[in-house]
């Protein structure tokens, strides 16, 4: 019941070239940087990642964006990573652009044992049509297009199939965790963490606080420790390195 490792490369050991990975995080917010960096040091490539976004400020995925170990990304947001544009326009990698929403139902569907499951998101679009580039060539046309999907009707209104996600396996962040990977995460954190984690068929969290098991009340319990299965505890100075992307001030 022990599931704490004792270092991120320990727990990383085993991921393969080729490996599909769900990592979590929103932005800046809850990402498991010190596994991320951890897989960078050990040289792990050609990675197929599940994740709303791939990294920002040089940080988290685009580590291993910027050093080309990602082939395929299925997320919901490119944002202001311009190397990720880059290499998507220039046929480096493949990506899966789909509705933020429905992401993170195919990740919570994959971990909850649904195969499939109809939504109206992407009704009458490419999403649901295909045609949405997933691969460029290099030169301005389309290499690999998305293909269209099975559109059903239910009381008058149309649905769309989409899979459920499934991935080898999943990084996530917490910001409190027990030995028997029951995890806490905090405010935004929460958008994406659990359904990763959930995802993957090893999950591997990060944890900013480690306690002993019952030093979690069970009604504060966001992801069961079932879905986890290791544990990595953060120095006080990884815990407190967290990055801003926008500042703001107030007058």
């Amino acid at each position: 019941m022990d599931k704490v490792v004792a270092s991120a490369a320990e727990a990383v050991a085993d991921v393969p070239d080729g490996a599909s990975l769900a990592v979590g995080g929103f932005g800046l917010s809850g990402v498991p940087n010190v596994l991320i960096d951890a897989l960078y040091e050990r040289g792990v490539g050609e990675l197929k990642i599940v994740s709303n976004n791939c990294g920002a400020m040089e940080s988290g995925l685009a580590v291993l964006l910027a050093d080309g170990r990602i082939t395929r990304v299925t997320g919901s947001y490119i944002g202001g990573n311009k190397e990720f544009a880059r290499q998507y326009l220039a046929g480096e990698l493949e990506l899966e652009l789909i509705p933020q929403g429905t992401l993170a139902e195919r990740l919570r569907a994959g971990g909850a044992g649904i195969p499939a499951f109809y939504t109206p998101a992407g009704v009458g679009t490419q999403v649901a049509e295909g045609g949405l580039p997933w691969r460029y060539d290099g030169s301005g046309g389309v290499a690999v297009a998305s293909p269209p999907k099975e559109v059903r009707e239910f009381d008058g209104v149309e649905y769309v199939l989409e899979r459920g996600i499934r991935t080898d396996y999943a990084l996530v962040r917490a910001a409190k965790g027990d030995r028997h990977g029951n995890l806490v995460f905090n405010k935004s954190t929460r958008n994406f963490n659990p359904l990763a984690a959930m995802a993957g068929r090893v999950t591997i969290a990060e944890v900013e606080e480690l306690v002993e098991p019952g030093g979690i009340d069970p009604d504060a319990v966001h992801l069961p420790g079932i879905f986890v299965q290791r544990v990595v505890a953060l120095t006080p100075e990884q815990a407190a390195d967290k990055k801003i992307e926008q500042r703001t001030v107030s007058s």
